[in-house]
């Protein structure tokens, strides 16, 4: 073979379709969908090489939290993650407010192992463990244990190993003697502000008083279980385990709006029925009530879906409040910071799972931090019953989640080819008129965003 020939068989086999020192970051665009199985809004950020990478703002925020970050983007290298995200950081914020930030901070990560041609759990580290185990939540729509004791156990015949399920103040509200609670509170938590127009200003007017109602923290609420109450919880929990039995891990969320001292109360009257984790009982901002909470019961505490940043857990993790965190990859700042997270509490003896209501692009961007970060216990699935779920995207084993695991595919990136628009057409947004629009309005918003002087 003359010299000629061999230069062109080596240029055949040369990937050229990226060059990672040349790639630049040319539009973001957003797809705002329902039913996946809450509000979501998809990402791509488009580049000079026609490579795309695919990023999530978090379940029921705003496309606007994304987009205000276009033009602090335009013109840049994605696969700088780490500096990109340290100049937009500052625009997240605790809970839905931290969803641009990092589904932004995902979509570059898509880039980033597109452009080199690696998966991005290789770019952390690699892997501790080949695939992910999810854990199904499943809301408590009536007030029987025993019924949601069946779908719980009709998960587990689906392969599930972990399960979730509510448990608080929605399941006795509604029964005489069970709750105190002040004159007509209790009405504002029975639904949840509306989305989209509103018709008058007294429906706007409405809408924010629900809005109040749900804002207003725990210990100010004046919510509280009676005896009564607690034996109803109680009851509620051991239906449950009658049929489901005591192999598989349960853990508990929706406790309500109620006090630490309450929550003290159930926990331990819950003991006896092991829970893997009691969630959320309080905001997670009371450090020294997560402390008390935990120094009171053997059923291990968890909390951190709604934290922005590795800081924003350090304080809990400290105290010894918690004894399993649980960080959203779209609040908690993406993929790099919840891997960041993790190790942090790894460091504390804390374990971690891993909260997930969106659509695949966030479940593939939490797997990858899953596998590469050894403390992990379980990562939230909540669809199983959006039959679309699995057709948003392709390029993934469908089922993505099969017998209760995520089998980790070594493709670059994320692992996904495309998303599917035909689908998610069929989902828009109530008042969203298309998917993909032009976002130019973004191009040149401006501010001199410098915090010291």
């Amino acid at each position: 073979m003359d010299a000629a020939t061999t230069d062109e068989t080596i240029q055949s086999n040369i990937r050229t379709a990226s060059r990672p020192s040349e790639l630049r970051i040319t539009d973001l665009r957003v797809a705002e969908i329902i039913g996946a199985p809450f509000t979501s809004v998809l990402i791509k950020i488009y580049t000079n090489q026609g490579i795309v990478g695919f990023g999530e703002v978090r379940d029921g925020a705003s496309a606007t939290y994304a987009l205000m970050l276009k033009s602090r983007l335009l013109g840049e290298n994605p696969c700088d993650v780490d500096r990109l995200f340290r100049r937009i950081k500052q625009f997240g914020g605790h809970g839905r407010q931290g969803g641009g930030v990092s589904g932004i901070e995902i979509a570059l990560w898509d880039l980033a192992g597109k452009a080199y041609g690696v998966p991005i759990y290789q770019m952390l580290g690699g892997k501790f463990r080949d695939r992910v185990r999810c854990y199904c939540d499943t809301d408590a729509e009536r007030p029987s244990g025993t019924e949601t004791g069946r779908r719980l156990k009709a998960r587990m015949d689906m392969g599930f190993t972990f399960l979730k399920m509510d448990l608080g103040l929605m399941q006795i509200a509604d029964i005489p003697g069970a709750v105190v609670a002040p004159a007509g509170s209790l009405e504002g938590y029975r639904v949840h502000p509306e989305r989209g127009p509103a018709k008058t200003l007294e429906d706007r007017r409405a809408r924010n008083a629900i809005y109040d109602t749900h804002n207003v923290r725990h210990p100010f609420s004046g919510l509280h279980f009676t005896d009564k109450g607690i034996d109803l919880l109680e009851q509620y929990i051991h239906e449950v385990r009658e049929v489901i039995g005591y192999e598989v891990p349960l853990a508990i969320d929706h406790v309500g709006h109620i006090s630490l001292q309450n929550g003290i109360r159930l926990a331990r009257r819950i003991e006896k029925y092991v829970p893997a984790w009691l969630e959320d009982v309080i905001p997670w901002q009371y450090t020294e009530q997560y402390r008390q909470l935990q120094d009171a019961t053997t059923v291990p505490i968890c909390t951190g879906e709604d934290i922005y940043l590795k800081e924003g857990f350090e304080p809990l993790l400290k105290s010894g409040g918690v004894s399993v965190i649980h960080p959203d990859l779209l609040t908690s700042g993406g993929i790099l910071e919840t891997k960041k997270i993790g190790d942090m509490a790894q460091d504390h003896g804390v374990a971690m799972a891993i909260h997930m209501a969106e659509s695949p692009i966030a479940a593939m961007a939490a797997a990858h931090v899953a596998v590469a970060t050894e403390n992990f216990m379980a990562l939230e699935y909540h669809s199983v019953e959006v039959d679309w779920w699995d057709d948003i995207v392709t390029g993934l084993p469908k089922p993505l989640v099969n017998d209760g695991f995520i089998e980790m595919p070594d493709k670059p990136g994320l692992g996904i080819d495309d998303v599917v628009d035909d689908v998610i057409v069929q989902h828009l947004q109530p008042g969203v008129a298309g998917i993909w629009q032009a976002t130019k309005q973004w191009d040149d918003e401006y501010s001199w965003d410098r915090t010291w002087s």
